[in-house]
């Protein structure tokens, strides 16, 4: 059986071992990054194709007569044609649940950094304002507690909730997204959207990018939020329009901003994000996820996958 591995070093697997994957009775075809030029070529004979990031597309997915299983090194599915695989038999499996501590500790650590002006404070000792300073301490920007203040999570799944947990260790109201258009559980501490964006002070986006949700985040629901409100996203960059978010930030209609995705990654064409003299905003290069033990689980979870599937057993399938 032959499998292809289109993007490994999207993973960082030097630091890994990896050796759980690549000793299961597959013949792999391993390459470090994959162009879209290559997709077809590369995974023409394969039965078994693993990728984090490459997209495989309708046209991808037809020409490959021996596909049977797409594994995903990632929880986002928005990078493969769904129905194509289904209209082929074609097994989907992303990877879940692997890296929720990973960017938990990232959300939190954006959060405390915002609220607690960190890297301004950290500026203000090295800068010569310390020295200068008639005071013991400096008091240029307002720190606030998180405790009593709200947290709104959108998404209430793997990693909303673990979000959540850390919020009310904090002393936090921790409210959840409800759409009511939508399928989702309710509970009491559920506020429809547009409530929960006017009433928390810290918003934090958990869910999957779909066709539905681009733009979840635009001028109208950002003028809904208060002005001392902080925005997080650890999600996916299109959920927030990026230009409105630029708009709210110089404006100061919400407090500040958080963020580790952006619209296009990497942004080789630039971003309106990426200017330092915006206001109370950290970005992060897609790193939420990367913690040595996030990504160790997520070699073994895709190789226990792919294991499972040779012996016939049941897996995680998203089609």
């Amino acid at each position: 059986m032959k499998g292809v591995i289109l993007d490994f070093d999207t993973i960082g697997p030097d630091d890994l071992d990896t050796s759980i994957l690549l000793s299961l009775p597959i013949s792999w075809q391993i390459y470090g990054n994959t162009s879209f030029d290559e997709v077809n070529e590369r995974i023409r004979y394969a039965d078994v194709v693993l990728t984090n990031k490459v997209e495989l597309s309708n046209e991808n997915i037809k020409q490959a007569a021996n596909l049977k299983l797409i594994g995903l090194f990632a929880t986002g599915t928005n990078i493969i044609d769904l129905e194509a695989a289904s209209d082929k038999n074609i097994c989907v499996s992303n990877a879940v649940a692997y890296c929720t501590d990973s960017v938990v500790q990232h959300v939190w650590a954006l959060i405390l950094a915002l609220t607690t002006r960190i890297f301004d404070y950290s500026q203000a000792a090295t800068d010569g304002r310390w020295e200068r300073s008639n005071s013991f301490c400096v008091m240029d920007y307002s720190v606030k507690e998180l405790a009593g203040k709200t947290l709104g999570v959108v998404g209430a799944g793997e990693l909303g909730r673990a979000v959540a947990s850390v919020g009310l260790a904090f002393g936090m109201n921790v409210k959840y997204a409800l759409f009511p258009e939508r399928h989702s559980f309710t509970h009491d501490n559920r506020l429809e959207f547009k409530v929960l964006l006017q009433q928390s002070d810290i918003v934090t986006l958990h869910c999957p990018l779909t066709k539905d949700n681009v733009n979840l985040i635009d001028k109208k629901e950002l003028k809904l939020m208060k002005s001392t409100a902080i925005l997080i996203n650890t999600a996916r960059g299109k959920l927030v329009n990026e230009l409105s978010l630029r708009d709210a930030l110089v404006k100061g209609e919400i407090g500040g901003a958080g963020l580790d995705v952006l619209s296009q990654e990497p942004p080789c064409e630039g971003n309106t994000l990426l200017d330092d003299s915006l206001p109370n905003l950290i970005i992060t290069p897609h790193t939420a996820w990367i913690s040595l033990e996030a990504r160790q689980r997520l070699v073994e979870q895709v190789a226990g996958t792919v294991g499972k599937f040779l012996k016939g057993e049941k897996i995680n399938s998203v089609c």
